[in-house]
């Protein structure tokens, strides 16, 4: 287990990474066998330097959903992160690139809740009934670390996601905002275009078989540190695409049919 100065200065240097959008070598590579608690220890760290510098917590992000991305990097649930009030886009907002170094995209929905949630014991029903609406959303990835070592091709571990505030850099809303009980979550799909041409195509039940299940997760995680989800905040609940590489002038366009669409053009 990490001790507190290293977590603290492990937190610095993503700060620093993101302020100057140079990438640093992944965590796992100094430290392999620092575990999940300690790579959350990192993010918590990480989140308090933000809000020392003035930005506010919007919500939160549900990652690594699907049972072959558990599968590809090893664990048996998802992850989270953190979403301040800056990383937010309206829909068909132009989207600056240079805010980035390599983002990627992928399609979501989006929950905003009415009421708090608080585990240890929360349900899918717990959730249903303390969201407010439910609309589509896209999020952009980004790395403040090397997603592959330069000098020995590894790929970087959960852990290293994780301490990067799962990897989230910010998102955009759009569609037709609808309450949970007006549609069949599990059932909603989505055509993510990139510049006119289909990049993806899925459906929401690949997000732990229905999008509320991560949300019940995530507050029941947060439970063992005195934390919870709050009125207002928006939850993103995990991707039922795979991320897609952006590059500078790419437009994005994510149709959900009856739900409206969410687009993005990044400059």
């Amino acid at each position: 287990m990490l001790d507190t100065a290293t977590i603290e200065r492990l937190a610095a240097r993503l700060d620093e990474a993101e302020r100057t959008k140079a990438l640093i070598p992944m965590f796992s590579k100094e430290y392999p066998d620092f575990s999940i608690e300690d790579a959350y220890a990192i993010q918590r760290a990480w989140t308090k330097l933000q809000l020392g510098r003035g930005r506010v917590i919007k919500g939160h992000k549900i990652g690594l959903t699907s049972k072959a991305m558990q599968n590809a990097v090893g664990i048996s649930e998802p992850d989270y992160g953190v979403l301040f009030a800056d990383m937010f886009y309206a829909d068909a907002t132009p989207v600056p690139f240079d805010r980035f170094h390599a983002p990627r995209i992928e399609v979501e929905l989006a929950f905003v809740l009415k009421a708090p949630l608080r585990g240890p014991d929360c349900t899918i029903f717990d959730v249903l009934n303390a969201t407010d609406y439910v609309t589509p959303a896209l999020e952009i990835l980004e790395t403040r670390m090397h997603r592959v070592d330069p000098e020995t091709g590894k790929m970087r571990k959960v852990m290293d996601t994780i301490s990067d505030n799962a990897a989230n850099a910010a998102l955009v809303l759009g569609g037709r905002p609808f309450r949970p009980m007006d549609a069949d979550l599990r059932w909603i799909g989505a055509l993510l275009f990139r510049n006119g041409e289909v990049e993806e195509t899925g459906l929401a039940a690949g997000v732990l078989n229905h999008p509320a299940n991560g949300i019940a997760w995530l507050a029941n995680r947060l439970a063992p540190h005195d934390e919870y989800l709050a009125a207002g905040e928006v939850v993103l609940a995990g991707s039922f695409t795979r991320p897609v590489d952006i590059s500078r002038g790419d437009t994005f366009h994510a149709d959900y049919g009856a739900f409206g669409s969410v687009s993005c053009q990044f400059v």
